[in-house]
């Protein structure tokens, strides 16, 4: 019997929150950037929560240089992997690493970029001031 996952996920940029592990609130509160209160228009597209293939307009909230939340009326499953397009073009594939909140069929979700190069830095097409703390 093969228990391996079919699909491999990418594995976190914060070893520190691993999957299936408890999390504790201080290891929320060390933040890798800081967040920007930004709205951005993004297309996202991957699998939702049965399965389906699927195309569409979302919400980008809480913009920092590595991801943001995301609000659409799909269920995500944590720990997917879809593809975020920004308005200029450019896609990048992010990992679903919580969702945060789900009201009247809406629901929003944490991504946080899986690659880590220079289109990442600049996806959002603004400069993120230095981090000052860890909360």
């Amino acid at each position: 019997m093969n228990l391996k996952p079919a699909h491999p996920r990418p594995r976190s940029h914060r070893p520190d929150l691993a999957p299936n592990a408890t999390v504790t609130r201080s290891q929320i509160a060390k933040r890798r950037s800081n967040r920007m209160a930004l709205h951005a228009s993004v297309g996202l597209s991957g699998e939702d929560r049965q399965k389906c293939s699927f195309t569409m307009q979302a919400k980008a909230t809480k913009l920092n240089k590595h991801g943001a939340a995301v609000q659409l009326v799909r269920e995500l499953l944590v720990g997917s992997v879809v593809s975020v397009n920004n308005r200029q073009g450019t896609k990048l594939s992010a990992r679903v690493v919580a969702q945060l909140a789900a009201v009247e069929g809406v629901s929003r979700y944490a991504i946080e970029f899986v690659e880590r190069d220079e289109r990442a830095e600049t996806f959002w097409g603004i400069s993120f001031p230095p981090s000052t703390s860890n909360a």
